[in-house]
């Protein structure tokens, strides 16, 4: 299974499902990371946590432990 943790800088993927429960899954799908969903991976800070996307046309932070969590194609 790859996460949106494993994407590279200046790739776009699709995500696949997402996994947790509850209100941490439920934040995720508010910030727009829903099913097939495109997410460009902007950066990746030095220490590999916050990771910066874009997604639906605005630009986003996502935690190193949300990311594990979103599992991409």
């Amino acid at each position: 299974m790859k996460t949106l943790k494993d994407a590279k800088i200046g790739q776009t993927v699709t995500v696949r499902k997402l996994h947790g429960e509850g209100a941490v899954k439920r934040r995720i799908m508010d910030m727009g990371v829903t099913k097939d969903t495109e997410i460009y991976i902007r950066k990746v800070a030095p220490l590999g946590d916050p990771i910066e996307v874009t997604v639906r046309g605005y630009e986003l932070s996502i935690r190193k432990a949300d990311a594990e969590m979103i599992e991409i194609l």
